[in-house]
């Protein structure tokens, strides 16, 4: 064989060998997530939360980090990092390594709320976050003095279109979940009512009760002993299904304003490009957890309704509900002081 053919052949070896290294790598490279997802978790995984120790959001995460820790035979470690509005956990988490070890217990003021709050917020949830579910919700009441003899939304609304300006309603604070309800309440029913903001859930209910305010949205909690004992007429719960607790009262929706839907959810998250068979791993592992009877019970003790859903689900509900407060914000000038 001349030179010319030898190396003709030597040549058509190399490229054959290349070619077998190469569908190697691309055959290992594609093993490799799920390998990882197998191994995973090989160490404990880290929950960060935007709340303090004792609450009833703490008290869930840590049911649930017990069922799926238990479940993937690793910890799950409670980190609680209370303050500045739930920005210095969401900071936080965004900022962890992307290997599934650090997880988030957000909610939804924190997500879809403070970014259009705070302006200076370093934290896009779109793009720094992987979604994993929704885990749960909780809705609100929206309550009235007896003293206005009122039964019904639709009652509320005429009377505040008759007397403009002359209805207080309180809330937990500016930007608060309780603001935004009542603020979105009179945009869609093109009321005008005046926000009182107290410091704090329980006292802007207390401010219906004195007559500072005439009407308010609360929660379940803080509501239901003055609603038992006729100091608080309900009208309508805030969520877009009734409450347990009260079955017989309707939706805001139901009496009158369509697609209305204010609840604070939770959900899990992990930082963005978190591998996605980990990411599929901690949903089926969620799931399961939410399932569970013991589970369920919890979540109706602390007023929150179990709720589940995809990953790609609950990316839309974060940009939906992002794209509804920011409008909001907007409309009334809402700044945090």
């Amino acid at each position: 064989m001349n030179d010319v053919g030898e190396n003709r052949m030597k040549r058509s070896a190399s490229a054959l060998l290349c070619f077998f290294a190469a569908l190697f790598l691309a055959l290992f490279s594609a093993s490799m997530p799920a390998a990882a997802a197998d191994a995973y978790p090989s160490k404990f995984v880290r929950l960060i939360l935007p709340f303090p120790p004792g609450g009833g959001t703490d008290t869930l995460s840590r049911i649930l980090g017990k069922k799926m820790g238990d479940a993937m035979g690793q910890t799950i470690v409670i980190d609680n990092r209370p303050g500045a509005a739930g920005n210095i956990a969401t900071v936080l988490a965004a900022r962890a390594p992307k290997d599934g070890y650090t997880l988030l217990m957000g909610f939804s003021t924190a997500l879809v709320v403070n970014p259009s709050l705070y302006p200076d917020l370093t934290v896009h949830v779109q793009r720094d976050f992987s979604p994993i579910s929704l885990v749960g919700d909780a809705q609100y009441v929206l309550v009235v003095s007896p003293s206005l003899h009122i039964d019904t939304v639709k009652q509320l609304i005429d009377y505040a279109k008759a007397h403009p300006g002359s209805l207080n309603y309180s809330s937990s604070g500016v930007g608060g979940p309780l603001h935004l309800a009542g603020a979105l309440f009179a945009s869609r029913a093109g009321i005008n009512v005046v926000h009182v903001p107290a410091n704090g859930g329980g006292p802007s209910i207390l401010d219906v009760l004195n007559g500072q305010s005439q009407m308010a949205f609360g929660s379940i909690a803080s509501t239901l002993p003055f609603i038992k004992s006729g100091k608080l007429k309900p009208l309508a719960v805030s969520g877009a299904k009734r409450s347990s607790v009260f079955p017989d009262l309707p939706t805001v929706d139901e009496s009158g304003l369509p697609g209305f839907n204010v609840v604070t959810w939770y959900g899990l998250l992990a930082p963005a490009g978190t591998p996605a068979p980990v990411i599929t791993k901690l949903h089926e592992e969620l799931l399961k957890a939410l399932a569970d009877p013991d589970v369920k019970r919890s979540m109706e003790n602390e007023g929150l309704t179990p709720e589940s859903s995809t990953p790609a689900a609950f990316a839309a509900r974060i940009q939906a509900d992002t794209d509804t407060w920011s409008k909001l914000i907007k409309q009334f000038g809402i700044k945090v002081q």
